[in-house]
């Protein structure tokens, strides 16, 4: 595992929508829990791939580690089928926009699909943190930052 380097407000990558998981290998497992790693160190709450210049649609979150016991969550080719109507505004920071937050609408729960690191495919509903924190990793994924979508505070 290696702690790799973030990429930061203004790098391309980061404005770019990423690709689709194709291949679920050893490389794809050592890419998560290089970003699980990374997250932790950095520290924080969910990391997407483009994060650390991968333009591939993997992002990791834990909401739970600073407070509680780990739950490390990896989720490839994720989206969101279904989501509240109702919405929280929250102050969100962001590993790629160091020492700013911003207040973003985000909806109060979220149904997913995604992929495992075998390929297998997921559904579950979060809510609070959790479906804060895979809004947000899912908007670096559509090459949506903070900045366009909330007010900075």
């Amino acid at each position: 595992m290696a702690i790799r380097e973030l990429r930061f407000e203004g790098d391309p990558v980061l404005d770019a929508i990423a690709a689709p998981v194709t291949v679920f290998d050893d490389a794809l497992a050592d890419l998560a829990r290089d970003m699980l790693e990374t997250m932790y160190d950095a520290p924080g709450r969910g990391l997407a791939a483009p994060q650390i210049g991968v333009g591939r649609r993997i992002f990791v979150t834990d909401v739970t580690w600073k407070d509680a016991d780990p739950t490390p969550l990896v989720f490839v080719n994720p989206t969101i089928i279904s989501a509240s109507e109702t919405h929280a505004v929250g102050p969100e920071g962001c590993l790629s926009i160091p020492g700013r937050t911003f207040a973003v609408p985000r909806p109060t729960w979220v149904e997913m699909r995604w992929q495992v690191l075998d390929g297998t495919i997921q559904t579950a509903r979060f809510e609070g943190a959790q479906a804060i924190c895979a809004c947000h990793e899912l908007d670096h994924l559509n090459g949506i930052l903070i900045t366009q979508t909330g007010q900075e505070q």
